[in-house]
C-alpha cells in the first residue's frame, strides 16, 4: 500500500500549491463524465467481465476516462496496462463462488509499478480516495507489478468478501 503522500512532498516536488487542499489530500478532481460512465458502468446489465482504465490529464488535474472493455479477461486487461506508469481500473467481474452462486463484483484496482516517477505516483495516490468515493466503490486493490493482476489474485482477493 502506498503511503498517502505528504503536502511538504508534494510541494518538494514542484506541484503547485493550487494542486492540493490542506485538510483533504486531493490532487485531482475527478473528470465530470467520467464520474457518469461510472454511474452507469455500476448499474450496467451485461454479465460479462468489463472494464474502464482511467488516468491523470496532468495538465488539467483530472482523473479521466483512457480505455473500456467488453469481455476482457484479467490477463487481457493487464496486457492493457502500461509497465512504468500508474493507472486506475474498474472491473466488473463475473465470480464463480465455491457453492455455485455467481455475483459481478465491482472492483477498484490501483496500479502503481514499481519504477513510476515519484511525481506520477504521489499524484495517483492523492486522487485515489477521491476516484474511489466518486465511483462509490468498496472492493479496493492495488498492484505493484502488472504481473500481479491474475485471475488468481482478483479470486483471492475476493474470497475476502464472500
Amino acid at each position: 500500500m502506498l503511503p498517502t503522500p505528504s503536502l511538504a512532498l508534494l510541494a518538494a516536488v514542484g506541484l503547485p500549491p493550487t494542486s492540493y487542499r490542506s485538510d483533504t489530500l486531493v490532487v485531482c478532481d475527478v473528470d465530470p463524465q467520467l464520474k457518469e460512465k461510472l454511474k452507469k458502468f455500476r448499474f450496467r446489465k451485461e454479465t460479462n467481465n468489463a472494464a474502464i482504465i482511467m488516468k491523470i490529464d496532468k495538465d488539467k488535474q483530472l482523473v479521466v476516462l483512457e480505455e473500456e472493455f467488453q469481455d476482457i479477461s484479467p490477463e487481457e486487461l493487464r496486457s492493457e496496462l502500461p509497465e512504468r506508469q500508474p493507472r486506475f481500473l474498474v472491473y466488473s467481474y463475473k465470480y464463480i463462488h465455491d457453492d455455485g452462486r455467481i455475483s459481478y463484483p465491482l472492483c477498484f484496482i490501483f496500479s502503481s509499478p514499481v519504477g513510476c516517477k515519484p511525481e506520477q505516483q504521489m499524484m495517483y495516490a492523492g486522487s485515489k480516495n477521491r476516484l474511489v468515493q466518486a465511483a462509490e466503490l468498496t472492493k479496493v486493490f492495488e498492484i505493484r507489478s502488472t504481473e500481479d493482476l491474475t485471475e488468481q489474485w482478483l479470486k483471492e482477493r475476493l474470497a475476502f468478501f464472500r
